[in-house]
This record gives structure tokens, C-alpha cells and sequence, in this order.
């Protein structure tokens, strides 16, 4: 993807958290499944996916009960809701120290904004996780609250209006290109993120004065 953009346009700034902020791994997720599931470990791999039910999770459509009722069906596992949620929650790994940094430094210059597809249950997990992520925002997004996820157009269109300004004041920063690309349809600026290093380049195109990595 192309990642040039017209610094003199921008006037706010829209960060990823998951893969952007702070690491996750379902794979810790479906560790924690396996011994509860008739199917091999490599077989409740494939059988997971980003499906209609997970979806509707992420924009707040159904609960986590429910989600959980489907998983149980497609993974074949035998556990309870307590089980699933341990599983569920056990995908966060640690802060992205470089990636938080240059954020911190960047509310100096602009306001910076956080737009995160998220289920309730995993964003209260994270929220207490990394305690440092939501306090470098000056608001959080978050898919299931407002009823709109990534990378529909009418999730963009919504934070834009939120936030004040024209998407094309907002540069977007998010490791999927998919999101990256629903960003710019609705004539947002974007940056696809696939280390802090692209991050920290970006700002510094903005003139923000990173800090070396620690």
C-alpha cells in the first residue's frame, strides 16, 4: 500500500490499538480451548474464524453469552462460560513501548483519536491491561459501542463526525490493509502499520519530535 499523505491537511490523528498499540495472538486462545475440544489442535485452528457471529460481537449485536454459545458449536468445545472467557481473554500480549511513545509525543501537536473493533468483554479486559493506551487518547472508539466496525464506510463516516473534522484532516494509522483502504473510500488519509517504525515515520513527517526508542 501506499502510504504517502498531505501533512499540511492534517489536523487529527486516528490510531488502531490491537496490532498498532499493543500485540494479540488468538492463538493463546485457542491453547487455552484445546484440551476442552473434541477437535485437534490444528483442526480448531481452521475452524476459527472471523465469522458473522464475531462480527455482530464487535458492534455490540449480541453478547458475549451468545458469541460464546456459537464457539462452542463450530470449535466443539465442552465449557462453560467462565472457561470460554478465560480462553477469550488470554490473547493480549504486551504494549508496543515505541508505537505508545510516539502517540504521547504526538498529542503535543495534534489531538489523537483511537478507533479499535472490539467486543465488550475484550475491551474491558484490555482497558485494565494497559491502563497507559486509553489515558493517550482524547477518546476511544470502540466497535461495539457504537454499533459500527471497521472497515465499513459508515464506521468512518461516524468518527470523523465525532471528532470534527473532514476525513481528509484525519490521518488513519492501522495494520490491516483493510481497514487502511475503508478509511481512505471515504477520503480519509492513511497509513497501513506493519512495525513502529511506520508510525514513528509518519509523525515525524507531521514535524512531531519522536522520541528514540526505548
Amino acid at each position: 500500500m501506499n502510504t504517502t499523505f498531505e501533512p499540511t491537511r492534517v489536523r487529527a490523528l486516528l490510531f488502531d490499538l490491537g496490532g498498532v498499540l499493543f500485540d494479540f495472538d488468538f492463538a493463546h486462545a485457542l491453547d487455552h480451548w484445546a484440551p476442552l475440544s473434541m477437535l485437534s489442535r490444528e483442526a480448531l485452528g481452521g475452524a476459527f474464524v472471523f465469522d458473522e457471529a464475531y462480527q455482530r460481537h464487535e458492534r455490540g449485536e449480541i453478547s458475549a453469552e451468545q458469541y460464546f454459545d456459537s464457539l462452542r458449536q463450530s470449535l466443539q468445545l465442552a465449557a462453560s462460560d467462565t472457561q470460554m472467557a478465560a480462553g477469550w481473554n488470554a490473547i493480549f500480549r504486551a504494549e508496543i513501548t515505541p508505537t505508545l511513545d510516539a502517540v504521547q509525543a504526538a498529542r503535543a501537536r495534534f489531538p489523537c483519536y483511537a478507533f479499535t473493533n472490539t467486543n465488550a468483554t475484550h475491551h474491558a479486559t484490555w482497558r485494565a491491561a494497559y491502563p497507559q493506551v486509553e489515558a493517550s487518547f482524547d477518546r476511544v472508539f470502540a466497535s461495539s459501542e457504537i454499533g459500527l466496525r471497521k472497515p465499513e464506510r459508515a464506521a468512518f463516516t461516524h468518527v470523523c463526525a465525532a471528532i470534527g473534522k473532514a476525513p481528509a484532516e484525519v490521518l488513519f494509522f492501522d495494520d490491516l490493509l483493510e481497514n487502511a483502504q475503508g478509511a481512505i473510500a471515504v477520503g480519509m488519509q492513511a497509513v497501513q502499520v506493519r512495525s513502529p517504525e511506520d508510525v514513528r515515520a509518519a509523525l515525524r513527517q507531521l514535524g512531531v519530535d519522536v522520541p528514540a526508542s526505548r
